[in-house]
């Protein structure tokens, strides 16, 4: 019997976590394990028509209303995630981490702001183990390149991914429930630790 917990991938565009995470979905739908996937902003009808309005290349908001149309999208897909909770393991390609570190360290909203919306909206709902891919930037412009469509946030500045970047590594200093993936590795020898990491974790 497989633990019912909430696995995060996080990290800065093109660092390989959706690859990934649709790689693990694939994994669990082959041991025929329940699951759900979701992805922020996004994952239900309300959501995805936030995140249009997020990622739209014409869309321009001040660091505020960034943040507060994020938290939104999260609060439209809590009900179904709280339905799961604990029954289904649950997959998720970007949470809390991503608002931290875009929105505080990468944007410099009041991290206090962030957590106090945050906690209300999650209530007890909780990650249990965040897979945090990191990239260098030469390879991430590369990767992004590859897109055939770019989003907003696909367009920044070196310096704000930098710093997005950096944030990440800052949450998850000396946490246990914590795996970096270097994805500047050759990508089978990263979908091998991650599919090992989750055997262990669902034990």
């Amino acid at each position: 019997m497989s633990k019912k917990i909430v696995i995060a991938f996080e990290g800065i565009e093109g660092s390989g976590k959706t690859f990934h995470i649709d790689n693990v979905s694939k994994y669990l739908k082959r041991k025929k394990i329940p699951y759900i996937k979701l992805r922020e902003p996004g994952g239900n009808k309300n959501s995805e028509k936030i995140r249009k309005l997020i990622l739209d290349k014409k869309s321009i908001f001040n660091k505020k209303t960034d943040l507060l149309l994020y938290l939104a999208a999260r609060s439209e897909n809590m009900d179904n995630l709280k339905k799961n909770f604990r029954k289904k393991i649950i997959l998720l390609d970007r949470f809390n981490d991503s608002t931290i570190a875009y929105q505080h360290f990468g944007m410099g909203v009041n991290l206090d702001i962030i957590k106090k919306i945050n906690n209300h909206i999650l209530k007890s709902f909780k990650v249990d183990f965040t897979f945090l891919n990191i990239v260098n930037i030469n390879n991430m412009q590369k990767r992004l390149k590859q897109r055939k469509k770019l989003n907003r946030y696909d367009t920044f500045k070196e310096k704000f991914y930098k710093k997005v970047q950096n944030g990440f590594l800052r949450i998850s200093k000396n946490k246990k429930r914590y795996k970096i993936i270097n994805s500047n590795l050759p990508i089978e020898l990263n979908k091998k630790i991650i599919i090992d990491k989750i055997e262990k974790l669902l034990k």
